[in-house]
């Protein structure tokens, strides 16, 4: 799948979007995937962006829930990713996998799956160094590194109330999750 194809498909998923306010609208193992959005979601989304913000050089920026195609039965929207500023200030709608230095998701109740199991081996197969997995259901952070055919090889669990600590070829990354919200069904 080409980007401008990609756009294309991404114009018609942006209808249900609009059609279903608050649901975020991927397409997922070629199925369309909607996922409710509650505040959690986007304060660590937030939270986790400022935190990095603050680390990255000037040359480094983030897309958030904009298209990012893989291959015809995937085109993923990260919650949040770090791709090379020039390329953010294109401004488009979609953008190629491997632009992506970190990519980031925040577990919803929808997305548990797509998250720790689909998205590890999508993102890990594109060579994504690093991707991270935020939960507030479960109160902790997923670090995944040394992608691979099958997903990643390396991972750690994080409790939140720690700080995650990432290294990257752009720096060592840090965030605190003291200050992450928590649902109160967590565990």
């Amino acid at each position: 799948m080409t980007i401008s194809e990609s756009d294309r498909l991404h114009s018609q998923l942006s209808r249900f979007e609009d059609m279903f306010p608050g649901y975020r609208t991927e397409i997922v193992e070629g199925a369309i995937v909607m996922s409710p959005v509650k505040p959690h979601h986007n304060e660590t989304i937030w939270e986790v962006r400022n935190a990095l913000k603050a680390q990255l050089s000037k040359e480094w920026g983030f897309i958030s829930d904009v298209a990012v195609p893989f291959d015809a039965d995937n085109e993923f929207c990260p919650d949040l990713a770090v791709i090379p500023k020039a390329e953010v200030a294109k401004n488009l709608s979609a953008y190629a996998p491997d632009l992506i230095e970190l990519a980031i998701e925040v577990v919803s109740p929808s997305s548990v799956r797509n998250d720790y199991e689909v998205k590890d081996r999508a993102y890990a197969r594109r060579g994504i160094p690093h991707y991270l997995i935020f939960d507030p259901y479960k109160a902790h952070c997923v670090t995944l590194w040394n992608p691979g055919p099958e997903g990643y090889r390396g991972r750690d669990t994080i409790p939140y109330g720690t700080t995650v600590a990432v290294n990257t070829d752009i720096g060592k990354l840090s965030v605190d999750t003291a200050g992450l919200p928590v649902d109160p069904s967590a565990t």
